[in-house]
């Protein structure tokens, strides 16, 4: 399971997707499972970047689901109309 870190704004996007993407490359599972708990401090660069690892998911033929979504952050997922995306659903 890949894990994102306590803090993803614009200033960590670049690095945490790199890591993500990595981590994704090493994953011998068909779901890429994300695990969010410890995100704390968030922007809607958050999104984008759950959403990029979901699309370089996609395009080996994986799964993509996040567990575990702040509550605020899962509002704005719902506001941008993207939450079945980072759900699996």
């Amino acid at each position: 399971m890949l894990a994102l870190p306590p803090e993803l704004t614009q200033r960590q996007a670049t690095a945490c997707l790199r890591l993500l993407l990595q981590g994704l490359k090493a994953q011998p599972e068909r779901a890429v499972r994300v695990d969010a708990k410890a995100l704390t401090r968030f922007d809607s660069t958050a999104l984008a970047v759950l959403l990029e690892c979901r699309r370089a998911a996609l395009s080996e033929g994986r799964g993509f689901a996040v567990q575990d979504l702040p509550l605020a952050l899962a509002g704005m997922a719902r506001l941008y109309g993207v939450d079945g995306l980072l759900t699996g659903g």
